[in-house]
């Protein structure tokens, strides 16, 4: 990771930014020499431009803070992207500083009046005398350009420029973030991950529902947990509802991947003039059948999995159970020693955290009778394995996916318990910088809800810090798949 320079063209704005700040002077001139003396310096230096600049956007505010997408002079003759800006944005945003990012352009001398307003029918948000030039001098070097607004068309200098220093008081750490984590990453992307067979199937009954029905096509709940996956459907002419008596008449409705309980299935059946798509997954669907015919058999049937997920709640209602998430729970399940005792599981738990609920069940109640095979979907365990065999390949291991998806959840527990550093995002908007000093090798995984283009992101984002060399480790493959209801086949 790079060391980093700071500098600024005034002595007053390098004392607002603290600690060692080179004075790179005002203007084209000393900007193109400071930029050729910091290019001789080691290569392992990243440089930020640190100071203030004038507004051409008119939404900026004084004080505000600006970190370049780009920098380019006037003429267009100097045009370089900075691609670690949105990282350096978005740390800074985290720190409570109003932040924009865009290009900035460089003129060789202050503009204002007419000159300004041209200026400000480009997309650039923000002028200054220095960045266009000094950047143009470091092309092989992570270099950041970031600037608080000390005047607007409409003026400010004196007040503005009182503001812009006190912002800038305030960016060192973001910068220096950013600069122990540039350089080259390794990426190892675990296999399988994302999509399973059941989610991409639940996904296709709702688009094939939209065409052969219309929009729009109701869903109860979340059809996976995925906000990604509900808006991308919204936006195709799907509308998610909490119950079905959301749902108007006559409409057609997706019952989601995760199950439902028969009480809904019957309050369907009573309504009479709904059309309704079950998207269950057929290995939930599975767990169903086992505690149906547990019951059927007189045993008292303990349910492992968490309270509160969609999948407990519909297969609680398929017959009398007691459930328990915690092998400590087990101590406290009112049932006679003497009784015949069937477990089955939720799909999407850790099987590690299973086994040991498992083992304890099974020192209460030795006969203990269990489903005909595991419950814990094929996809879950996989990724879970997934992990397991990559976490010692990489430093941090970043799990893509929702944070109401248990399966993504369990993901981030079997890596934890592994002893690797592992942090759960939705998308790459969730990247923090001060998770990659000193990280070499990101490994990354998503889980069976979550796009795979979600991944791409992360890796494309990654990119911005500097070059990534990605590999995938594979332990198995995955050919599963699942035949599609007769309504939309």
């Amino acid at each position: 990771m790079a060391d980093l320079t700071i500098v600024s063209p005034l002595r007053i704005e390098a004392l607002a930014v603290g600690g060692a700040v080179p004075r790179i002077g005002m203007g084209r001139a000393k900007a193109t020499a400071s930029g050729a003396k910091l290019a001789a310096s080691p290569s392992s230096q990243s440089i930020a431009l640190v100071g203030v600049a004038g507004g051409l956007d008119p939404d900026l505010r004084l004080g505000q803070l600006v970190v370049a997408t780009e920098v380019r002079t006037v003429d267009g003759s100097i045009v370089r992207t900075l691609p670690g800006a949105e990282w350096i944005a978005h740390d800074l945003r985290h720190m409570g500083l109003d932040v924009r990012t865009g290009p900035i352009v460089s003129t060789p001398r202050i503009v204002r009046g007419t000159e300004r307003a041209e200026l400000a029918t480009t997309d650039a948000v923000a002028v200054d005398m220095e960045s266009a030039w000094l950047v143009d001098q470091l092309p092989d070097r992570p270099v950041a350009v970031v600037r608080a607004i000390s005047d607007t068309a409409e003026g400010g200098m004196v007040l503005g420029g009182m503001r812009a220093l006190a912002t800038l008081m305030r960016v060192r750490p973001s910068l220096e973030r950013w600069s122990a984590a540039v350089g080259r990453h390794e990426v190892v992307l675990a296999a399988p991950r994302s999509f399973c067979a059941g989610v991409e199937r639940a996904i296709e009954i709702v688009e094939r529902a939209i065409e052969r029905f219309g929009s729009p096509v109701y869903v109860r709940r979340q059809i996976v947990h995925n906000s990604h996956v509900v808006a991308d459907l919204e936006g195709k002419g799907a509308i998610f509802v909490e119950e079905l008596d959301e749902v108007p008449e006559g409409a057609v409705v997706v019952l989601a991947a995760h199950g439902v309980s028969p009480k809904v299935r019957e309050e369907a059946a009573r309504r009479g003039d709904l059309s309704v798509i079950d998207a269950t997954c057929p290995l939930v669907t599975k767990v169903h059948h086992e505690a149906r015919r547990f019951a059927s058999q007189d045993y008292r049937i303990v349910l492992i999995g968490h309270a509160g997920h969609e999948e407990i709640a519909g297969t609680l209602g398929e017959a009398p159970m007691a459930l328990v998430e915690r092998p400590e729970d087990v101590a406290a399940l009112d049932i006679d020693p003497g009784a015949e005792v069937a477990y089955l599981t939720q799909t999407t738990l850790a099987t590690d955290e299973t086994a040991e609920i498992v083992a304890a069940l099974r020192d209460r109640f030795p006969d203990l009778h269990g489903p005909n095979s595991n419950d814990i979907c094929y996809a879950t365990q996989n990724r879970q394995d997934a992990v397991r065999g990559m976490v010692d390949l990489c430093d941090l291991l970043l799990v893509v996916g929702s944070a109401n998806s248990s399966n993504t959840a369990r993901l981030v527990e079997v890596a934890r318990r592994e002893g690797r550093r592992t942090e759960l995002i939705e998308d790459e908007t969730q990247l923090r910088l001060s998770w990659f000093d000193g990280v070499d090798a990101v490994g990354i995984t998503a889980g069976a809800s979550a796009p795979e283009f979600l991944v791409q992101r992360v890796i494309d984002s990654l990119s911005d810090l500097g070059p990534v060399a990605v590999t995938e480790h594979r332990t198995t493959e995955e050919s599963a798949h699942f035949s599609l209801p007769q309504a939309v086949r």
